[in-house]
């Protein structure tokens, strides 16, 4: 992607099922759980750059030892970071007590992050700064082990200003109105208030200390989940743990971000990737089992692992931008369905250039568009076939071996032309910098490309538009192409994602301008304010009853038209070349993605109503100018 985006986070956990000793003797060493976190966390960095966090819980630790370890750092290298820190703790115990670095029991006394519970995350931070303050995992601590919590989570909730005031009308004072805290929160709430309904049922026939194990015992997660979770409106996957030591891992209903898991005799693990569990524990793809939109995978204290719904059932639309763009590309599914969308995309790349392979050069934009690349190249081969078996059939009675030789030695032209070469994220620079540096990002190769020739561009989303406009169609420009065709493996973004992606005010998309564009040079403007009239009446309504009236600004335009006008926008002044951008449609996305329809930015069927009250949100503060997040 040309304009990296800010988005949904990443999570891990870990529960180690046998003793700590069975890791030491069959894996050689004590920190079998510590490495194998590290590695989830490592694997899913695409995940999350601006900040880290790891806990562990230990079990069975007497009173007066620390039981949960908590580290957190921000920066592109936290979790370096985070693990040099820690392993400089051993280092420092190494020296002092070198015979004891292979004893388990006695490291988990003196030793942090030598437990059996852990949970990591990997976070982007799409708003509200980026402090370590609000690096995951949270820790709401408490005197009694089992009102311990510790929550990690990739979510964005659409309704925190009714759960922020749930927990004031609860009689709560919280200390900031964040998705977060709120979360964190009302889990704690109803955790405290599972304890104290134990602790009053059992007070008067229990030893005071037998009394708190039995209430570790009979915690009800299941319950403490459906209350928590019922009236939470956006997309999540989150995980907790509590200090006596169950844990869970929860799915939202319309299972719009994504988690896996995987169960044998000495783990249970979690993970939002299902390649890196693959990877981590070197397990079968067939092993590893997405987790059900809705339900808690939970992991009692005494290692019973069981799955529960905990969500009202609803249609699952998983996010299909995780299947373009974010999730690593090296899942079995993905990758073809990446390839897919590459090789979907090539009827309009054939008609832009109206059959004309043998005159075009095609290439990508690293990185995440290489596997796209891969299935156009191989779907233009295809085509480049028919074309050549068409050309032999037609020579009849004049074919001989020369001839036909001349016509199959034409291959696709397929070239790196395109090249990043500095490690720059444009999306986090200042405004007033970033037209510099957007023109340092890439780099073209020379002398593949000439003047007769179309050069083909594909790239995995085109969002903004900005460096293609201020750099990419520049430079390629360079080259001397007949014509340059961007194509987008995605349908064009035109409405606002408000469940994790940092895609949250209308006026950013070109897609979105093009249509103001078109409505104002078509004498329609008055739509635009009838649009506005309408989302402003429905300001205090319930969401059940708002309607997405944004839909309305792109009605009486074709894809087609839309697009055009998104070509004449990003023209840069001085362009030789003609130029033409290509988007994939919603039909053929849907079909190379059949498992994860999830596309409310593409067409606006938000999965739940809260998607719909941020949509109108964000027209109302487009048209009075004001650049805030519509959630």
């Amino acid at each position: 992607m040309t304009e990296e985006l800010h988005h949904e986070c990443g999570i891990a956990m870990l529960r180690l099922l046998k003793p700590l000793e069975y890791y030491q003797e069959k894996y050689g060493t004590p920190f079998y759980g510590l490495q194998k976190m590290f590695m989830l966390m490592q694997k899913q960095v695409n995940r999350g750059q601006d900040g880290a966090g790891i806990a562990n819980i230990k079990f069975d630790l007497p009173p007066g030892y620390r039981y949960i370890s908590r580290k957190r750092a921000i920066g592109s290298n936290s979790v370096q970071e985070i693990s040099q820190s820690i392993e400089s703790r051993f280092a420092e115990l190494e020296e002092k007590f070198p015979e004891k670095m292979n004893d388990p029991e006695w490291l988990k006394v003196n030793a942090p992050f030598t437990g059996e519970l852990f949970l990591a995350h990997l976070r982007y931070g799409t708003h509200g700064g980026n402090s370590l303050e609000q690096c995951h995992p949270f820790l709401r601590q408490n005197n009694w082990k089992s009102r311990n919590l510790v929550l990690a989570g990739n979510f964005n909730m659409t309704n925190v200003g009714e759960l922020f005031n749930q927990l004031v009308d609860l009689g709560q004072h919280p200390k900031e109105k964040t998705d977060t805290v709120t979360i964190l929160e009302k889990i704690g709430h109803f955790l405290d208030e599972n304890v104290m309904d134990l602790y009053n049922e059992h007070k008067n026939d229990q030893d005071k200390r037998e009394l708190s194990s039995l209430i570790e015992k009979n915690i009800d997660v299941e319950g403490i989940l459906i209350n928590s979770a019922k009236k939470w409106d956006g997309g999540y996957v989150m995980s907790g743990l509590f200090g006596h030591g169950d844990a869970f891992a929860l799915r939202d209903p319309n299972g719009i971000r994504p988690a896996y898991y995987y169960i044998d005799d000495e783990i249970a693990v979690v993970a939002s990737e299902r390649p890196v569990i693959q990877t981590a524990f070197n397990v079968k793809f067939e092993d590893v089992k997405e987790l059900d939109p809705g339900h808690a995978l939970i992991v009692k204290r005494n290692g019973q692992t069981s799955l529960n719904r905990i969500t009202e059932k609803a249609e699952k639309r998983s996010c299909s931008f995780e299947r373009i763009y974010f999730s690593r590309g090296n899942d079995a599914e993905i990758y073809k369905e990446r390839k897919k969308l590459g090789e979907l995309v090539c009827k309009k790349i054939m008609k832009s250039i109206d059959g004309d392979i043998n005159n075009s050069v095609f290439s990508f934009i690293p990185n995440t568009a290489e596997t796209c690349y891969y299935g156009m190249v191989k779907q233009m081969e295809k085509n480049l076939k028919e074309q050549q078996i068409k050309e032999i059939l037609a020579l009849g009675d004049n074919v001989t071996e020369e001839t036909i030789t001349k016509i199959v030695e034409r291959g696709t032209r397929i070239e790196k032309i395109v090249l990043k070469d500095a490690k720059l994220r444009t999306f986090i620079t200042s405004d007033t910098n970033r037209d510099t540096l957007v023109g340092q990002v890439y780099d073209i190769t020379y002398g593949e490309v000439k003047d007769t020739d179309n050069l083909i561009v594909i790239d995995d989303s085109i969002v903004r538009g900005t460096t293609l406009k201020k750099s990419v169609l520049r430079i390629l420009d360079r080259l001397g192409s007949k014509k340059i065709i961007i194509v987008s493996s995605a349908p064009q973004i035109r409405y606002p994602d408000c469940y994790g992606i940092d895609m949250a005010k209308l006026g950013d998309f070109i897609a979105f301008k093009a249509a103001i564009a078109l409505l104002k040079q078509e004498g329609m403007a008055h739509v635009i304010s009838d649009v506005y009239e309408k989302c402003k009446k429905q300001e205090g309504l319930d969401d059940d009853k708002i309607v997405n009236y944004v839909k309305d600004i792109y009605a009486p335009f074709t894809d087609e038209q839309i697009s055009g006008k998104i070509t004449e926008l990003l023209r840069p002044e001085g362009m030789h070349a003609d130029i033409d951008i290509i988007y994939q449609s919603v039909e053929d996305l849907h079909d190379a993605c059949p498992l994860n329809s999830g596309d409310w930015y593409f067409t606006g069927n938000y999965p739940t109503p809260g998607g719909k009250r941020v949509v109108n949100n964000a027209l109302i503060n487009y048209v009075e100018g004001r650049n805030v997040r519509a959630y």
